[in-house]
C-alpha cells in the first residue's frame, strides 16, 4: 500500500512538470498568442494641427465619398470639392474672409458619386468636372454606372454622359494617351462581380470611343503618369475583388497599351483601398502608395494585422519593390505631400474601420519621412470616425499643407460623426 501511495505522489508531481516541459512542442498545450486587437494608436503628432468641421453641420449619417482641394474658381484661393452620396450631388466649399467656409451645390443629381476629376477638357480656359458615378453605393452588379462630364459654360454646367451602360464606376483620370492634343480618360469600372479598366479616346465635341484594357472586377483607382520614363503617359490600376492585384498598362506612344501584372497577393482579404502615384523617394520616377484596410464585405468589419500602407518603389522597367510603411487598422485612403517642409514626401492616412471601442485609436495619422524613406507614424486625431477620403492642400494661404477628409458613416458605432473635416497645419518656422 505504501509503494502505491508513493507512486501516486511521484506521478502527481511528474505529470505537471512534464507537461510544462513539453508544452511548447505540443500544439494543443502551447501558449497561444493573444488575439490581434486590431486597434492602433500612436504618439501625438509632433506637428500641431487645428481641427475644424467645414461646411454644413452633420445631419443623419453623412456619406462623403471623395474630397478634392483645388482653386476651382480661379481666385487664387483653394476651394474644397466634395462628393455627397446621400444627397447625390457635388459640393463646393469656398473660404470666406473671416475664415468660415461657404458651402454650395456645384452639381446636382448625380447618383452615388464616387470621385471628382477637375480638368479643362474642352480647353476653353475654365474648369470642367468629370464625375465617376457608382449608381449605388452598396454592392451591386447592375449596369448602373456612368461617367458624366459637366461642361462649364460661364458657371453653368452642361451634362454630357460620355460612358453609359457599364457597371459601377469608381474613378476617372485624364491624360493624352495617343498624342493628338486632346485629353483622354482612364476609367475604373469597379462593378461588383464584373468590372473593367477602360480608356476613353477623346474624339472631340464631347464624344469618346471606349477601349478595354482589362476585364476584372474591383478596379478602384487608375493613376496616370509616365511610369516607365519613356515620355508618354501610362496607366496603373488596383484590382480588389476576385484578386488583389496591381496592373500596369504600358503606352506604346500611340494609345495602344501592353498590360502587365505588377503585383499580386495570395491574401485575398488584404483589403486594398486605393492607389496613389507619387515620387515618394525623390529619385525622379513615380512610385505607388497603396492603403489597405477595406473589409466592408465582412459582417463586422474589424482591423487586421496586415492592414496599413504599402509603398511600391519603382525600380525601373515596370519592376516594383513592396514595403509596408504603416500598420494603421482599417486604412482606407492616403495622400502624399511635404507636411513638415523638410524637402521630402510624407504620407497622410485615414481609417474607416479601426477598433472604435477604444477611444484612443487613430482615425487619422501622418507618416514622417526622414529623407531616407524611414517613416514615423504620428497621430493627428482619433475622431471623427469612419474617414474614407483625404486630400492635401493649402487651405488658408500660409504656404503649409493642410488636410481635408470626408466621412462615410456606413458602420457602427454612430458616434463622433464627421462630414467634411479639416486639419490646419500650424507648423511654425522654427519646427
Amino acid at each position: 500500500m505504501g509503494l502505491r501511495l508513493l507512486a501516486l505522489i511521484v506521478l502527481a508531481i511528474a505529470i505537471p512538470l512534464t507537461t510544462v516541459a513539453l508544452r511548447d512542442s505540443i500544439s494543443v498545450l502551447r501558449p497561444q498568442p493573444a488575439i490581434y486587437s486590431g486597434g492602433t494608436s500612436y504618439p501625438a503628432s509632433n506637428l500641431p494641427f487645428h481641427f475644424a468641421n467645414i461646411g454644413e453641420p452633420v445631419v443623419g449619417l453623412p456619406l462623403i465619398t471623395n474630397v478634392q482641394i483645388v482653386d476651382f474658381d480661379g481666385d487664387g484661393q483653394n476651394d474644397v470639392l466634395a462628393a455627397d452620396a446621400v444627397a447625390n450631388r457635388i459640393l463646393m466649399l469656398q473660404r470666406q474672409s473671416d475664415g468660415a467656409w461657404l458651402e454650395s451645390v456645384l452639381i446636382a443629381d448625380v447618383m452615388a458619386p464616387a470621385h471628382i476629376t477637375v480638368i479643362d477638357i474642352d480647353q476653353d480656359g475654365d474648369q470642367d468636372v468629370i464625375v465617376s458615378v457608382l449608381g449605388n453605393i452598396m454592392p451591386d452588379d447592375g449596369v448602373i454606372g456612368r461617367v458624366e462630364l459637366f461642361e462649364n459654360r460661364d458657371g453653368q454646367f452642361i451634362r454630357h454622359v460620355i460612358l453609359d451602360d457599364v457597371r459601377r464606376v469608381a474613378d476617372v483620370q485624364c491624360g493624352d494617351f495617343n498624342g493628338d492634343g486632346r485629353m483622354d480618360l482612364a476609367v475604373a469600372v469597379f462593378g461588383y462581380a464584373r468590372g473593367a479598366v477602360l480608356w476613353l479616346e477623346n474624339l472631340g465635341d464631347f464624344v469618346f470611343r471606349e477601349h478595354e484594357l482589362l476585364n476584372a472586377p474591383g478596379a478602384i483607382h487608375v493613376p496616370v503618369g509616365d511610369f516607365d520614363g519613356d515620355g508618354d503617359l501610362d496607366i496603373v490600376a488596383i484590382i480588389t475583388q476576385d484578386e488583389e492585384e496591381l496592373w500596369g498598362f504600358e503606352n506604346r506612344g500611340d494609345g495602344t497599351f501592353v498590360a502587365k501584372r505588377l503585383w499580386m497577393t495570395v491574401n485575398l482579404d488584404l483589403g486594398g483601398a486605393g492607389l496613389v502615384a507619387a515620387d515618394l523617394d525623390g529619385d525622379g520616377d513615380l512610385d505607388l502608395i497603396m492603403p489597405a484596410g477595406d473589409n466592408l464585405e465582412d459582417f463586422d468589419a474589424y482591423p487586421q494585422p496586415y492592414h496599413g500602407c504599402y509603398w511600391f518603389e519603382n525600380k525601373g522597367d515596370w519592376q516594383y519593390e513592396k514595403r509596408r510603411i504603416s500598420d494603421l487598422g482599417g486604412t482606407y485612403a492616403a495622400a502624399v505631400g511635404d507636411l513638415d517642409n523638410d524637402g521630402d514626401q510624407d504620407v497622410v492616412l485615414v481609417s474607416l474601420t479601426n477598433d472604435w471601442l477604444q477611444p484612443e485609436n487613430a482615425s487619422i495619422v501622418w507618416l514622417e519621412n526622414d529623407g531616407r524613406q524611414n517613416f514615423t507614424p504620428w497621430q493627428i486625431g482619433s475622431q471623427p470616425l469612419h474617414l474614407v477620403t483625404v486630400a492635401l492642400g493649402d487651405l488658408n494661404g500660409n504656404g503649409r499643407l493642410d488636410i481635408v477628409a470626408g466621412s462615410l458613416n456606413v458602420r457602427r458605432p454612430h458616434r463622433h460623426l464627421g462630414r467634411i473635416s479639416a486639419w490646419y497645419n500650424e507648423r511654425s518656422e522654427k519646427q
